[in-house]
């Protein structure tokens, strides 16, 4: 169970979905990396969380950088225990309009990064003999939507990923579980038409990031559920 002091290394950590887990994870006392693209909001978020945070600058796509944040953080706070993968974004439009570099940019950040820093996670946790990985996926990467077909296939790879993963590092006590949200209040969902797209949910409304945070917190202190994948879209799935 998360026990105070844990490591937790949060990439996409300074806004949004990753924020709201930092803020959670926090008041629980373990050891955060806030880990962003932009240094200086980085190190905002973990200076709001109090003392002994970490702020770190790195962008997913690049194994360099990545493996560079994990020797920061090893050097800093120590080995890692948990490990969140937030860091997302999107470029939508119609496969017939998308610009290739955009198609790219997404498949590196949000799928590519995310095999990256469970790759460097995995090294470190197998040490500690033990540890929890979650990944944000999105309802979207299970239900399609147009005009996301790149970035749904980023997050249903995320599930054939986490899963395989999970299948590889049990035996290491490592556990892997993705949550799948739906429309959460973000910079990301800042530009949608909310008023026609909250018809098409059972509750009625769009998520609140801690919402998310609090079924990430659950999975990363469930000792016994791995390879699983936790929906959290208000019943967006069911319509």
């Amino acid at each position: 169970f998360l026990q105070m002091g844990k490591v937790c290394a949060i990439f996409g950590g300074s806004r949004g979905i990753g924020k709201a887990v930092a803020e959670l994870l926090a008041q629980k006392g373990c050891h955060l990396a806030i880990i962003g693209r932009n240094l200086e909001v980085a190190q905002t978020t973990a200076q709001s969380l109090g003392a002994g945070h970490l702020a770190i600058k790195c962008d997913v796509s690049s194994e360099q950088e990545v493996q560079n944040a994990f020797e920061e953080m090893q050097r800093n706070l120590g080995p890692i225990n948990y490990l969140v993968n937030a860091a997302g974004i999107n470029r939508d439009g119609l496969l017939l309009r998308m610009k290739t570099e955009d198609m790219v940019a997404q498949i590196h950040t949000n799928l590519l990064g995310t095999m990256f820093t469970c790759k460097a996670a995995v090294k470190s946790m197998i040490q500690q003999q033990g540890g929890a990985i979650v990944n944000i996926g999105s309802v979207v990467g299970l239900k399609g939507n147009s005009g996301q077909s790149v970035y749904s296939a980023t997050k249903a790879g995320l599930v054939g990923f986490s899963r395989s993963l999970a299948k590889e590092v049990a035996k290491k006590q490592i556990r892997v579980n993705v949550v799948a949200p739906g429309f959460i209040h973000t910079e990301m969902t800042a530009h949608l038409e909310e008023d026609q797209l909250k018809q098409a949910i059972l509750l009625g409304r769009f998520g609140e990031p801690r919402e998310v945070a609090q079924a990430v917190v659950f999975l990363l202190e469930s000792p016994y559920v791995t390879g699983s994948i936790l929906v959290v879209d208000g019943g967006l799935h069911l319509m």
